[in-house]
């Protein structure tokens, strides 16, 4: 329980926004990608007024969560009576357990960054977002989709929650209804997206080259879609 405690509390005192600043002000760097910041502009209705996109790599290994769950990793180690070497040589075969799932996730986490500064991800929510006074239901389809594509409910509400306040704004829906449909949706995407997916099979003593990580995805696909589209229909019936 103590270990648990220690590495806990580690994590907690990680977040916390103050430890984040001062770890960010020791080091931290943001470093505009070549070619692609703000050459990418974003227009109505997607947003209120045309706007260049930005495109910043973020460099903040110090406040980093990684960081955090590192150190608690090391000190749990130590307190149990694991040594240095020995540690180390776990690191290194998680890592090499590990290695086709992190490059599954930095091929999805490339993939969502292309669908936004290509516009894929725009049209797809402008598509959904023609469809008039079924626009509620569809409302939580766009979240859905937006996190399945990104793996991350907050990159849906970034990417999408913009486009639904101002298409519920202009179809005579509350705005703030909308954006919650994005949320919730969002929840329901999870579930499929591929990120979770490898995670939680190689997590449970599958390998995301074998087929476990397609039998979890083929038994939560339709559950995943019926929960979006039941969403959509609590959304329409709110809306009316």
């Amino acid at each position: 329980m103590a270990t648990v405690g220690i590495a806990f509390g580690d994590v907690f005192l990680w977040g916390l926004p103050a430890m984040k600043s001062g770890l960010n002000q020791i080091f931290s760097l943001e470093i505009p990608v070549p070619r692609l910041h703000l050459n990418v502009q974003r227009v109505p209705p997607i947003v209120i007024r045309p706007e260049p996109e930005k495109a910043i790599f973020s460099l903040n290994p110090l406040s980093a969560t990684g960081t955090a769950l590192l150190i608690a990793g090391i000190l749990a180690g130590r307190i149990l009576g694991v040594g240095l070497v020995k540690l180390t040589g776990i690191y290194l075969r998680t890592l090499w357990r590990l290695r086709v799932s992190m490059l599954t996730i930095s091929l999805m986490l490339a993939f969502g960054f292309t669908t936004r500064y290509s516009g894929m991800d725009t049209t797809l929510g402008l598509a959904l977002a023609g469809t008039g006074f079924l626009f509620p239901f569809f409302s939580p389809l766009i979240g859905w989709i937006g996190v399945a594509l990104t793996g991350s409910d907050t990159s849906s509400n970034i990417l999408f929650g913009n486009l639904q306040q101002i298409t519920a704004r202009h179809l005579g829906f509350s705005p703030v209804l909308m954006a919650a449909a994005n949320s919730s949706g969002g929840v329901m995407g999870k579930m499929i997206d591929a990120q979770s997916i490898v995670v939680a099979s190689v997590a449970t003593g599958g390998r995301p080259d074998s087929p476990d990580a397609g039998t979890v995805l083929r038994s939560v696909f339709w559950h995943s879609l019926a929960l979006a589209l039941l969403m959509g229909v609590l959304v329409f019936l709110q809306s009316r």
